[in-house]
């Protein structure tokens, strides 16, 4: 903190921001690309609020030269985006389709020109529905598929791409696609869900291998993993509401930290898993532990939990304190931050971490006067990044922050309700107006500093 109570970040800071394929992109059947499990979930009855679907989402295909320039006036560093695995082979396996490769390469292209780097992402949940009809994660034939897919994008871009992530929130993947069936391809069986959970950490793995072998011995890319972590806290002091959240850790964060930087998933998961959990083949912690460049941490909220014993398997579930802040999906809690960044350098030690997604849904609108007006956004934004800056000073190797997300997007099961972006997005005319929290985003990228007392100063602000 410099004299005026300025919070300094370090020269060098990537602020960027973050999208997904299926929830910016539409254009789900053009130019040879196959379906995904999104565009079969949306179509089922009472899967989406409204029955909305990502079809036309913000049309991110037909307008990205216009985001590209959306970047540039919030004077983004970099831009993490996924790709649409059924875009470039429509089966999942096989044929690549060449017009959906093209369009990746289009749009890297003009980032680097624009001067902002690009940070591919090969899996945000669309599985190619060819490859859900064959098990999808539930097989470990995807597994290797996916290695084949990351071959093939690291082929294709390793000259002009210096950050690769494998995959985006494999607990939600595997958990809400599998589990609770809220997401595609809403299975509903523990069993699935627990052997999807192994394949596609092991997916990561062989994907992490592809890339290393795949990738020119001259570039200087880096590969990492992201993961969405939430850290638990008992509801009381009593040693059920303690064990409690130590079982949520253990299923939301630990059954996914523990293969990847420890080689081994924690003794605790598998004996309260029992039968549930699948067999694990010789080799495959060796895979899934292939060493990371980067961790990429997700953050929105934290959990408190209880000891509930009518929860099957886990036997615990979440509370919600009254006298908390909450948004229109979370309780907001910014020194969860802090908790979960310090937590995972000390106990897991990744080379370099970034936060990777962080924002809040909000209700927000068009003003009389063409603005966007979303004060609370800007102060969910002051006070995590504020808690990013006390991990810093505590010695997390924080290389980055990236805000979910650049334009208001298909917000999976929710539709087009919920609106997380720094730009709004008219759905009915794809019109996109930067809001006040966007502005307030380039002010900060500008000054790489943040004043935490004032989280609505009008210095951090576009000009």
């Amino acid at each position: 903190m410099d004299d005026q109570g300025l919070l300094k970040f370090p020269d060098g800071f990537l602020w960027g921001a973050v999208t997904s394929s299926y929830q910016i992109e539409g254009a789900w059947d053009e130019d040879g690309k196959g379906p995904s499990i999104w565009d079969t979930f949306v179509r089922q009855p009472g899967k989406i609020e409204r029955g909305e679907t990502g079809m036309v989402a913000a049309d991110h295909y037909h307008r990205w030269q216009e985001d590209i320039d959306l970047m540039g006036a919030l004077g983004l560093k970099a831009y993490c985006f996924s790709v649409s695995w059924p875009r470039v082979l429509p089966a999942g396996v096989g044929q690549v389709n060449q017009a959906g490769l093209d369009f990746y390469q289009r749009l890297v292209d003009a980032l680097l020109a624009k001067g902002i780097m690009p940070v591919v992402m090969l899996y945000h949940w669309e599985l190619p529905q060819s490859l859900q009809e064959r098990g999808g994660w539930g097989e470990r034939d995807t597994a290797l598929a996916f290695a084949d897919y990351a071959r093939l994008m690291a082929q294709a871009l390793s000259d002009r791409v210096p950050f690769w992530v494998t995959h985006n929130e494999p607990f939600v993947s595997a958990m809400a696609g599998h589990f609770t069936g809220e997401h595609a391809p809403g299975i509903q069986d523990p069993i699935i869900a627990l052997r999807a959970t192994h394949h596609l950490l092991l997916s990561h793995g062989l994907a992490v291998q592809a890339l290393r072998s795949s990738l020119p011995a001259t570039a200087a890319a880096k590969i990492g993993l992201i993961l969405n972590l939430t850290p638990a806290y008992p509801a009381s002091d009593s040693q059920a509401d303690r064990d409690a959240a130590r079982r949520q850790d253990g299923i939301a964060n630990r059954l996914f930290l523990d293969p990847v930087f420890k080689g081994a998933y924690p003794a605790d998961m598998l004996e309260m898993l029992g039968p549930l959990f699948p067999e694990v083949p010789p080799g495959d912690l060796a895979a899934i532990s292939t060493p990371l460049d980067f961790l990429g941490v997700n953050y929105y909220s934290r959990a408190v939990v209880r000891h509930d014993p009518d929860f099957p398997i886990l036997n615990a579930s979440q509370v919600y304190p009254p006298a908390s802040e909450y948004s229109q999906m979370w309780e907001i809690y910014p020194p969860g931050m802090f908790d979960i960044l310090k937590r995972v350098h000390d106990e897991y030690h990744p080379h370099e971490m970034f936060v990777t997604e962080n924002g809040v849904c909000v209700p927000d609108g068009v003003d009389f006067d063409g603005k966007v007006r979303d004060d609370r956004r800007i102060c969910y934004l002051s006070d995590h990044l504020a808690q990013v800056h006390k991990a810093l000073q505590a010695g997390v190797p924080l290389k980055g922050y990236f805000h979910w997300t650049l334009t208001d997007n298909f917000e999976w099961a929710f539709g087009y309700r919920m609106r997380f972006g720094l730009v709004y997005v008219d759905f009915d005319t794809q019109a996109r107006t930067i809001k006040e929290s966007g502005r307030w985003y380039a002010g900060l990228i500008r000054e790489n500093c943040l004043d935490p007392e004032n989280c609505l100063s009008p210095d951090n602000a576009l000009a």
